[in-house]
């Protein structure tokens, strides 16, 4: 992969920083940039097909859903938009809850990032009704058996489909076929995911399948996919004169026209990252998320084995199949101390538990977590040259 290449097209990083903070948010590609200003400045109403201004903002809506599709492998009349996945899923939590009763089951992980945990809690305890976790093991980071914790009352699984605390990808498609053997649905937490790895609806077997934007160098807003007729059985509270249409009874207020703009922007940049002219733009997503995930695997272990040869370094990313996403604790420093050590190198690597508050209590990090090392497509062998000699001054210190 051409990554000089694909690093001339995010002008944050000739700011000089070494990012490995790309597991909170990637930096912007330059299009996704021009796609919001443009919208921003163009002429544009609410959604109609009389005045181009209008029509404008209705072609805006129908790209980005399409795009959307493409990348998530799904119906772009199930993309529903929001202000974020977390707010999102708070909202899906809510509107399935009405269909649940007491003595129902709700399974929620300790693996996944809160988001994807309190929304289903406290729509479980509202609704009476019974949360079952699943566990998953410290040492190796991989999840148990989900058939263990599923009955004929289960209503709702939600899992990650990456843990963004350490790297985790559970195998989806048999929790799905589990989940659904008993009559449940499949709610997945694609976030960390989508950034790393081909993603599919399909053929992970979800009935949801949530994402957000700014992971994968767009704007800050959040997604989730999902049948069309899965939605229409669906009926979330909203305003009386506001659309009863799917997808549209999901989107609360005006959409942003200018994020869905960057939205599609990024996509397609997306796209054109591995070499290639194959019709279909699902076909070349799938392309360029294989190449740049085999360049993020190689920087990855390249990473591991270096500090796998330090002593006092504890690497907590140990599942088979994992994202480029290190977390790791010192036996003789602080996390937390390592964060301000780097940035003043110029290197950004946070410390603590990022939303991750179940994985990090699970693992005995508690709120304190780790230093997290967050790979992205953009990062290059000269910023892991300066990441490595960083780490290797702040334990020598």
């Amino acid at each position: 992969m051409d990554v000089q290449k694909l690093r001339s097209h995010f002008p944050a990083l000739a700011e000089g920083a070494a990012h490995f903070d790309g597991a909170g948010g990637s930096q912007t590609a330059d299009v996704v940039g021009d796609a919001v200003r443009d919208t921003l400045l163009s002429a544009i109403s609410n959604r109609n097909d009389v005045t181009r201004s209008e029509r404008r903002a209705e072609e805006i809506v129908v790209q980005a859903r399409a795009a959307l599709a493409d990348l998530l492998d799904a119906d772009p009349g199930g993309v529903v938009f929001g202000r974020s996945m977390t707010a999102l899923t708070f909202e899906f939590s809510r509107t399935l809850a009405k269909t649940w009763r007491p003595g129902d089951e709700v399974v929620v992980s300790r693996l996944d990032h809160d988001a994807n945990v309190r929304p289903w809690v406290i729509a479980a305890e509202a609704a009476g009704v019974t949360v079952r976790w699943i566990d998953f093991d410290p040492e190796t980071g991989e999840i148990e058996d989900v058939r263990g914790h599923l009955s004929e009352r289960t209503r709702l699984v939600a899992l990650t489909g990456a843990s963004n605390l350490i790297g985790t990808k559970p195998d989806l498609r048999p929790v799905a076929d589990a989940v659904h053997a008993v009559g449940g649905l499949f709610y997945v937490d694609a976030v960390h995911l989508t950034a790393h790895a081909p993603v599919s609806l399909a053929y992970f077997g979800a009935d949801f399948l949530a994402c957000s934007p700014y992971k994968f160098f767009g704007p800050h807003c959040g997604v989730v996919a999902a049948a069309p007729e899965l939605l229409e059985e669906l009926h979330p509270d909203k305003l009386a004169p506001s659309s009863d249409a799917v997808p549209e009874r999901f989107e609360l207020g005006t959409l942003p026209y200018e994020l869905m703009a960057g939205v599609t922007a990024a996509i397609d940049f997306i796209a054109g990252i591995a070499p290639g002219a194959a019709a279909h733009r699902r076909d070349r997503l799938v392309a360029s998320m294989t190449e740049t995930a085999a360049h993020e695997d190689a920087l990855r272990a390249r990473i591991e084995a270096e500090l796998n040869g330090i002593g006092g370094v504890t690497l907590w990313s140990r599942a088979a199949e994992r994202t480029p996403t290190l977390l790791m604790t010192f036996a003789e420093h602080d996390a937390a101390d390592a964060y301000p050590f780097l940035a003043d190198l110029g290197i950004n690597a946070p410390a603590g538990s990022f939303y991750g508050y179940e994985p990090a209590r699970r693992l005995g990090l508690g709120a304190a977590g780790g230093l997290r090392i967050g790979l992205a497509p953009y990062t290059s062998e000269e910023d892991v040259d300066r990441l490595l000699d960083g780490l290797k001054a702040f334990l020598n210190r």
